[in-house]
């Protein structure tokens, strides 16, 4: 089994040496990448954002591609993650939420992030036999599964880096961006929707921040 050293400022795990160790990570962070642009164009379309170089039809036919995009990189890491040795995840706990015998709080955030993005594409794609309504409610899933994936990703060897870091910034300010745009965008008699969605736009980046600060991070091999 291959030894690990515990992560410092300057230290790296043995493991980092590995193909498949590089390709979870960054399978992990271009996946949480395109969810977030999923995120954040979905909620520009659903707030009829039409800038004038684009219509309407080409902003959802771009959140359509980078959802499935996303979806694929997604596939890539769980992949690379059940395959690689030096982690021991099977393929049920890959797909179950939190029965792993490793990390299981931490790993199953990640299935849980996969399996909402899973509902999603899944009902998508018989869109039109389920009807708008129901297939709404489950597309709301996605929105959840965002802030999940942010989470698992910040709970891994990889977010003592700046450059890591940075990029879960850029993520939540992109997310942030998008829903105070349509905040703004909202009509007066939204009020209430738009206080609460405000508020819990607001308490994720306060979450993350807590969770930085004192959360578990370098938990994942």
């Amino acid at each position: 089994m291959t030894s690990v050293v515990r992560l410092g400022a300057a230290s790296l795990p043995v493991a980092a040496h590995r193909p498949l160790w590089f390709a979870t990570r960054a399978s992990g962070s271009i996946t949480l990448l395109l969810l977030t642009a999923a995120v954040a164009l979905g909620v520009l379309v659903s707030g009829r954002y039409a800038p004038k170089r684009f219509t309407r039809f080409e902003i959802s036919a771009l959140h359509r591609n980078v959802s499935v995009l996303s979806l694929a990189f997604l596939a890539v890491h769980i992949v690379t993650t059940v395959v690689d040795p030096l982690v021991p995840v099977g393929w049920v706990p890959a797909l179950v939420p939190f029965i792993s015998a490793y990390r299981a709080p931490w790993l199953g955030l990640a299935t849980l992030a996969s399996d909402l993005m899973l509902a999603v594409a899944i009902t998508s794609a018989v869109r039109l036999r389920m009807g708008r309504r129901p297939w709404k409610a489950v597309h709301w899933l996605a929105y959840a599964a965002w802030p999940v994936a942010l989470f698992h990703a910040a709970a891994g060897t990889d977010t003592h880096l700046d450059l890591q870091r940075g990029l879960y910034a850029a993520c939540v300010a992109a997310v942030l961006a998008a829903v105070w745009w349509r905040l703004y965008r909202a009509g007066p008699g939204m009020l209430a929707g738009r206080l609460s969605a405000g508020v819990v736009a607001a308490l994720v980046p306060a979450a993350l921040g807590a969770f930085l600060a004192s959360g578990p991070q370098g938990v994942f091999l």
